[in-house]
C-alpha cells in the first residue's frame, strides 16, 4: 500500500512563477547560468547558487546555510508564499514535441522506500547520498520532485481531468517551449479519494530521482533518530514527489561513446566482435537500430548494424535481457576494458532524444574511437528489474518529464 498525502506547499507567486522555475543546476552551461543570475534577479539559481552575490565560489557547510539564507529571503520579500490548506497539486507539461505529463506533485512515505514499496531500478553512489542529504539537513526544504510512475488508474485520471478543465493556479511557458500548468486539490473529498487509490496500488515506482529518494531517506533516519518524541506523522518522513502514469511517462535510450580501442587495431576489434554479433557494414549512412538485442555502432568513418547471436549468450535474469547490461557483457567489458561504468573516464554516455548523427560527430571530431546506440528500455523491463530486486547499469534511461526546480517547495 502506497502512502501518499498532500502537504503545504511554499510557492512563488502566479505573477513570478515564471521567473523563478529553473531547470536542473547542472543541466546550464556556464554562459547560460551567468545571463540567468545577471538578468533574472527572481530566478531559483539565485538560491541554490548563492556564491553569484560576492562573486565567488561557495561550496560544503557554507553553501548550504547561505542557501538557506536566501530561500528565507524570497519569502521575506513575498516572492515564495506558503499555502494555507494541504492540498495535492495537480501538474501538466505540454513539451515543444506536444507531448504531454500529466499527475499528481504529493508527498510521500519514506518508509515505503524502506519497505520496497516505492521500488528502485538504479544503484545510487553513497557519497552523493550522504552529500545531498546533509544539504537537506541544512537548509530545510526539497524544491525538486522526484519523478515517481504508477500504473494507469480511472479514479485518478478522472480527478485530473476534471479539476484540469479549471483555471489553471499557474500556466507558464519556458524558453525551452514547455508550457507548465498547476491547479491546487484541496477539497477534502477529493483528498481522500486521491489517498484511497494509492493506498489500493501495492507498488509505485522510482522513474527519475534515485540519489534524491535515498538521500531524503537517510534524512528521515537522522531525524528520527534525533527525535526522542518521534511519532512517524513528522514533516521529514516524507518526500516531495511528481507521480504520473505509466502511460505518460516517456523512456528512451542512452549512447555509449568510448574514447579508443582498449589497444586493438579496427580490423582485431571487429574480429573479436564477431564472436558475439553478426556484423554488417552500413557504410556511411546513419543506422539507428529498431530492435531488442540489436546495436548500432559507428568506427572509422562507418555504420554497422550489431545483431547478438543467442546461442552466444545466456539469459538467466530480466537484468542479463537488458541491452545496457548486454553491450556492457559482451563488449564494453570483454573487449574494451571498462569495468567501473559510473567512474571510467573512457566513457561518455548521451541521451537518445538526440540524433544517432550525434554519435557520429562526436567520433568524427577525434574525441572518440567507437559509438554504440541501442532501442529504449520499456517500462514494463524497467518494473521487472525493480521487482526482482535488481539494479540497471547507470545511464540506462533519460526518462522525461524533466521537472523545473522552485515551482512546489516542501518543507520539513
Amino acid at each position: 500500500m502506497a502512502k501518499i498525502i498532500p502537504f503545504k506547499a511554499v510557492r512563488p507567486t502566479r505573477d513570478k512563477v515564471s521567473l523563478v522555475a529553473a531547470r536542473s543546476y547542472q543541466s546550464y552551461t556556464k554562459d547560460q547560468l551567468e545571463a540567468r543570475l545577471r538578468d533574472n534577479p527572481f530566478s531559483f539559481l539565485h538560491i541554490v547558487n548563492p556564491g553569484y552575490r560576492f562573486d565567488k565560489e561557495i561550496s560544503g557547510i557554507e553553501r548550504y546555510s547561505l542557501v538557506k539564507n536566501r530561500y528565507l529571503e524570497f519569502k521575506e520579500d513575498i516572492i515564495f508564499v506558503q499555502d494555507e490548506k494541504p492540498s495535492y497539486y495537480v501538474y501538466r507539461i505540454v513539451d515543444r514535441e506536444n507531448q504531454e505529463f500529466n499527475g499528481i506533485v504529493a508527498a510521500v512515505s519514506a518508509v515505503d522506500y524502506e519497505n520496497n514499496v516505492i521500488r528502485k531500478h538504479e544503484d545510487t553512489i553513497e557519497n552523493r547520498e550522504v552529500l545531498f542529504k546533509d544539504y537537506l539537513k541544512t537548509v530545510g526544504f526539497n524544491a525538486e520532485p522526484v519523478l515517481l510512475t504508477y500504473p494507469d488508474n480511472s479514479v485518478i485520471k478522472g480527478i485530473i481531468s476534471k479539476k484540469q478543465k479549471e483555471r489553471a493556479e499557474y500556466e507558464f511557458t519556458t524558453t525551452y517551449r514547455d508550457t507548465h500548468y498547476l491547479w491546487k486539490v484541496e477539497k477534502p473529498e477529493l483528498l481522500e479519494a486521491i489517498e484511497a487509490e494509492f493506498k489500493n496500488m501495492p507498488h509505485i515506482y522510482i522513474a527519475d530521482g534515485h540519489h534524491r529518494s535515498s538521500s531524503s531517506y537517510l534524512l528521515y533516519k537522522d531525524l528520527k533518530a534525533a527525535n526522542p518524541e518521534h511519532q512517524g506523522h513528522e514533516a521529514y518522513c516524507y518526500f516531495m514527489s511528481y507521480l504520473i502514469p505509466e502511460s505518460d511517462l516517456r523512456i528512451h535510450e542512452f549512447n555509449r561513446l568510448i574514447k579508443d580501442l582498449n589497444g586493438l587495431t579496427k580490423e582485431a576489434f571487429l574480429i573479436e566482435l564477431d564472436t558475439m554479433y553478426r556484423i554488417e557494414n552500413r557504410g556511411t549512412i546513419p543506422y539507428k537500430p529498431s530492435k531488442k538485442h540489436h546495436f548500432s555502432m559507428y568506427l572509422d568513418g562507418e555504420f554497422y548494424s550489431l545483431y547478438l547471436r543467442k546461442t552466444a549468450y545466456n539469459t538467466e535474469t530480466s537484468l542479463d535481457g537488458l541491452d545496457a547490461q548486454i553491450l556492457f557483457k559482451t563488449i564494453l567489458e570483454p573487449i574494451l576494458g571498462i569495468k567501473d561504468l559510473r567512474n571510467d573516464n573512457r566513457i561518455m554516455y548521451i541521451n537518445g532524444k538526440k540524433d544517432i548523427v550525434n554519435i557520429k560527430s562526436n567520433v568524427d571530431s577525434g574525441n572518440f574511437a567507437v559509438g554504440f546506440g541501442m532501442v529504449p528500455v520499456t517500462i514494463e523491463e524497467m518494473k521487472q528489474i525493480a521487482d526482482d530486486g535488481l539494479k540497471m547499469p547507470p545511464k540506462s534511461t533519460f526518462i522525461e518529464p524533466k521537472l523545473r526546480s522552485g515551482v512546489t517547495i516542501y518543507e520539513f
